[in-house]
């Protein structure tokens, strides 16, 4: 019997927060096992979760070897947002395994914390010891016009919550890898850095709360990655951040946002961004 992830813990508690972690554990190990057989793979090296805009990208990692449902893998569901499109694909890039999640279940999707960092547990319990969260976001630069890749060199999470349940201390503070980021500007010096927000959505940031995200020390705004980074620091992997600035944010300039042109950002930037994960990946 496959195990399940509860949607919250024993008695009338926020559905939204994590439950026992001893389940959530067992569940990725169940999944990790299924990804195995259905792969032939039996350790993967290098996981990358691919945010709006970066699917047309992830043809120049390498060879795929494999590509499954995400709803063939226990604690998983089918994407529930435009431009994800629900698969997993195993891909082998020079002597590294990469596991390729081209979708990913977000936080606004109301299915709770544990239901969003799924992937990331599986990876870790698949083998993976280096995770790439991309993700596409409006940036607060001017100059950061659509189509720009960004570093994560920190993130601000406001979801109020977190995947980790109990006294569970984990050391955030190099959450995003100097050294990788180090080895991105070795391959491209032009890429610069900047600290993410992560708001719940789904409904864009107000240009008030773009304001508030710059005052307190953010430059990228969006919806996803900082609980799956803080997931994948639990499990001890290194973690890389790339943000696709796909729109100036609210009230940086004066257009209204439109996810349509969030993809459309993306699919215009997706010669640059196979490039750049096809010459970083395989140096993770």
């Amino acid at each position: 019997m496959s195990a399940t992830i509860p949607t919250s813990p024993a008695g009338p508690a926020d559905p939204a927060a994590p439950g026992d972690p001893r389940v959530a554990d067992a569940l990725a190990a169940e999944a990790a096992a299924r990804l195995a057989e259905l792969t032939g793979v039996e350790r993967h090296d290098v996981a990358l979760v691919l945010g709006s805009g970066w699917l047309p990208a992830v043809d120049a990692l390498g060879e795929a070897t494999a590509e499954i449902a995400t709803t063939d893998l226990p604690g998983f569901s089918a994407a529930a947002v435009a431009g994800h499109s629900g698969r997993i694909r195993s891909v082998r890039a020079g002597d590294k395994q990469l596991l390729v999640f081209l979708s990913r279940t977000h936080y606004y999707e109301g299915k709770g914390v544990d239901a969003v960092v799924h992937p990331v547990r599986t990876a870790a319990k698949a083998g993976c010891r280096t995770i790439v969260l991309t993700n596409g976001c409006g940036g607060l630069k001017p100059h950061w016009t659509p189509g720009t890749p960004v570093l994560i060199s920190d993130h601000i999470n406001l979801t109020g919550r977190s995947p980790l349940v109990g006294a569970t201390f984990v050391d955030l503070t190099d959450l995003y890898s100097r050294r990788l980021r180090a080895l991105c500007r070795e391959l491209d010096p032009s890429l610069e850095e900047g600290v993410y927000v992560q708001f719940t959505g789904p409904h864009y940031e107000t240009p008030a709360e773009v304001r508030m995200a710059g005052i307190i020390g953010g430059d990228l705004v969006g919806m996803s990655t900082s609980l799956e980074a803080i997931a994948a620091r639990a499990a001890g992997m290194e973690i890389l951040g790339i943000s696709l600035v796909t729109n100036l944010a609210a009230g940086i300039s004066d257009q209204p946002l439109d996810h349509a042109e969030v993809l459309e950002a993306g699919r215009a930037a997706a010669s640059r961004m196979g490039e750049l994960l096809g010459r970083i990946v395989p140096r993770l």
